[in-house]
């Protein structure tokens, strides 16, 4: 049953309801005060239209209504995620999403890296010895973390330039955009072992301290061939690097 928005007209402000599809569209978050602009069906994509959470039936909030002020429709609004009164969220939010919401980006990062070797040999076996990619080189290790990286974050950039240092600015490998996150990849090779590696991170940290959109570095070293002897050492020197304005992160794989 709807609202009578004149019985309560005097108890001003108050909250209203917001009227969503199930994709999503704000259609009207003056549900009771303004029906005229409702909808059973949504008007950009034709989902069906709800004003209550599934699970609780709890009224979706809308817009603080007063009888000074006249906001009119879903114009610019954007629809909650979750229900305030039992927690659930609502059928426009995506698995992929709520499950961002629940873990950290780091932690979604470790769950890459952890398996990036097990993932790795398993590409190497294909039916009938199909054609595959041979993680090899770093180039590899890029294209296949980036095909990675997209299962859990949205804007990822690459070959962004980081501040000059020493005269020198160099490419990033991946910049989280939305979680200020910088992803440096190193591969294990023939005369780039733990102390080139090391230094070289060393250099990247220095240059990713001045970068605005870093607050963390995250480096990733693949290791394959076990050619680091002192892992726990390595990653003890790189994030000690951390100052305040900058936290260091490594993840070495396999260990």
């Amino acid at each position: 049953m709807l609202f009578n928005y004149y019985d309560r007209r005097e108890r001003s402000p108050w909250r209203d309801t917001m009227q969503v599809c199930l994709n999503g569209h704000v259609i009207n978050a003056g549900f009771q005060k303004y029906p005229q602009y409702n909808k059973e069906f949504c008007d950009k994509c034709g989902a069906k239209t709800i004003t209550n959470c599934p699970k609780c039936n709890a009224p979706i909030p809308g817009d603080m209504q007063d009888t000074g002020v006249a906001v009119i429709g879903g114009l610019g609004k954007t629809a909650p995620d979750y229900c305030q009164n039992c927690g659930e969220h609502y059928p426009w939010k995506t698995e992929n999403e709520i499950l961002i919401d629940k873990e950290k980006p780091i932690e979604l990062l470790q769950r890459i890296f952890s398996k990036f070797h097990s993932i790795v040999k398993q590409l190497r076996r294909r039916y009938n010895n199909r054609q595959t990619i041979n993680v090899s080189d770093e180039y590899d290790v890029h294209d296949l973390l980036q095909s990675l990286l997209i299962l859990y974050f949205d804007d990822i950039r690459m070959e962004e330039w980081t501040p000059s240092y020493a005269g020198k600015s160099a490419r990033m490998d991946f910049l989280l955009k939305g979680e200020n996150i910088v992803v440096e990849v190193k591969m294990t090779r023939k005369g780039l072992e733990e102390k080139e590696i090391g230094d070289q991170l060393l250099i990247d940290i220095e240059r990713y301290k001045e970068h605005e959109n870093c607050k963390t570095l995250v480096c990733f070293i693949y290791d394959p061939e076990g050619r680091i002897v002192n892992a726990k050492g390595l990653i003890n020197d790189l994030t000690n690097q951390s100052r305040g304005d900058l936290e260091v992160i490594v993840f070495i794989n396999p260990l």
